[in-house]
């Protein structure tokens, strides 16, 4: 995809060009810097960094790549962080990403993995440093096509938006939780223990409780199911907060979009072209690579993957019932016992957008990113 965020160690990574953090004067350094100098082969490295040093702050140089399995090392010069000056450090940050970038598209490459510049110890705050990192990302990946890795090492260098993650880390508690305790399992260990409790002799009793759950249950999900009528007869077991969800269509929805047995390609041009969206600015949003949308919009027949489609529905900013249904022609629904999807759901329902910010929240939870994957 053309941006993700992984868990490695920057010099393992196998992409054109790896970005070091460097200092000024090009020398080798501890942090990312010493280890990209040891990976190399640091007289090598050095002897190439002394004839192009020194750089300015902000500035971006490139070397070969030498030992590493990256064909280029881009050597960027971070700031280090002035709180009096929070502004200029921001600035000299974004260039330092601005210049690599540009550096990468000068040298042909196809893709780079950067660290978080400046978050060790030249003191950048992390949140803000990630901030910056995925804005000038962002930007560039506006106009150009291009495999842009950030690389973060140890899980405790990266940093997000204390409200949001509490926002998120609430909505998790509220649903999925709620969810494990009041969906099919835990909904049946209590029917369970119900009619354990009136078997034998008094089974009418048990049958009572049976349909006070079930009464119960239609309480709390009341804006959840369109037709109480659909589940009347059903078996309890398919009672739960899942199914309901999987089969919500709002009015809305059913105008949208006619006939669910369409090709999945036609359905997802119909929504774009509903939504007023150009198909550039949905592909782009949905951190996909322009040649997979291509295939999913001119191969008949083709299905993406879950994180696909909702990447899909996340650009073009569907509410969780257009959501659903764009899902339902992949095959899939979103379920609340899986943390993912409450995690987007969570995004969806607060109608939060920014696929980078979706992809933050679910790294930190050990989750896999949206966009477009490798089929």
């Amino acid at each position: 995809m053309p941006f993700t965020i992984v868990r490695q160690d920057i010099v393992k990574m196998k992409v054109d060009a790896i970005v070091n953090a460097a200092n000024t004067q090009l020398q080798k350094g501890g942090g990312v810097c010493g280890a990209v100098f040891e990976a190399a082969g640091a007289q090598e490295l050095q002897n190439a960094c002394d004839k192009i040093a020194p750089i300015k702050t902000g500035e971006a140089t490139i070397t070969s790549g030498f030992k590493l399995a990256a064909k280029y090392i881009i050597h960027a010069a971070g700031p280090v962080y002035n709180a009096e000056k929070a502004e200029q450090s921001e600035a000299y940050l974004n260039s330092a990403y601005m210049n690599s970038l540009n550096l990468a598209l000068q040298y042909k490459c196809r893709s780079i993995a950067f660290p978080l510049i400046s978050s060790g110890i030249y003191g950048y705050p992390k949140d803000k440093a990630l901030q910056i990192a995925t804005s000038a990302i962002r930007n560039f990946l506006n106009n150009y096509d291009l495999d842009i890795f950030l690389v973060v090492f140890d899980k405790n260098a990266f940093e997000i938006s204390k409200n949001l993650l509490g926002e998120v880390s609430n909505y998790i508690d509220a649903h999925y939780v709620k969810a494990r305790i009041a969906g099919k399992r835990g909904a049946l260990d209590i029917e369970s223990k119900s009619l354990n409790q009136y078997s034998g002799e008094d089974r009418g009793a048990g049958k009572r409780k049976r349909q006070n759950i079930k009464r119960k249950f239609f309480e709390n999900h009341e804006k959840e199911i369109p037709d109480k009528e659909i589940y009347k007869n059903k078996p309890f077991e398919f009672l739960d907060a899942d199914a309901i969800a999987a089969t919500v269509l709002s009015a809305g929805v059913e105008n949208l979009i006619e006939n669910l047995d369409e090709p999945f390609s036609a359905i997802l041009l119909k929504m774009i072209a509903k939504k007023g969206w150009a198909e550039s600015e949905v592909y782009k949003r949905a951190n996909m690579d322009r040649r997979l949308f291509s295939k999913i919009r001119n191969v008949k027949n083709y299905m993406p993957s879950k994180r696909t489609a909702l990447a899909l529905a996340i650009a073009m900013e569907l509410n969780l019932a257009e959501t659903n249904t764009l899902l339902k022609c992949a095959g899939f629904a979103l379920s609340h016992s899986q943390k993912f999807d409450v995690i987007v759901e969570y995004f969806i329902v607060n109608k939060k957008y920014d696929i980078f910010e979706i992809n933050e929240i679910l790294f930190k939870y050990d989750q896999p990113l949206l966009g477009a994957d490798s089929k």
